[in-house]
């Protein structure tokens, strides 16, 4: 999951990354759908493909890149846990809160 973040820490890289969400893209589409020269964009891909986010499908002389669902998914899973535990706390400090309301109310003026 290192690999998943360093890779998604570079902003033109997260932009490659959420423009491929939209379907598969060449090199040059991207370089041209993003604005950036596309050396840079082969810099990028190549970085994102090491780290396992995209694969590359050969098409004649074309390489087509495309977004690999499991890292995204083992990313996912891991944010759950955070998830789930700022949940719990939400819902403590909820009920501390209604407890304090209680208390506060049943107080004489």
């Amino acid at each position: 999951m290192i690999k998943t973040l360093n890779a998604l820490a570079e902003p033109n890289r997260l932009k490659i990354v959420d423009l491929l969400q939209s379907g598969p893209r060449s090199v040059g589409e991207i370089a041209e759908e993003l604005g950036i020269r596309q050396p840079q964009v082969s810099k990028h891909l190549k970085v994102l493909v090491e780290a396992g986010l995209l694969e590359i499908e050969r098409d004649a002389q074309r390489h087509i890149f495309h977004i690999r669902p499991q890292p995204f998914r083992e990313l996912d899973n891991w944010l759950e846990s955070f998830r789930r535990t700022w949940d719990e706390r939400y819902d403590q400090l909820d009920e501390l809160l209604r407890q304090w309301q209680a208390n506060d109310h049943d107080q004489p003026e």
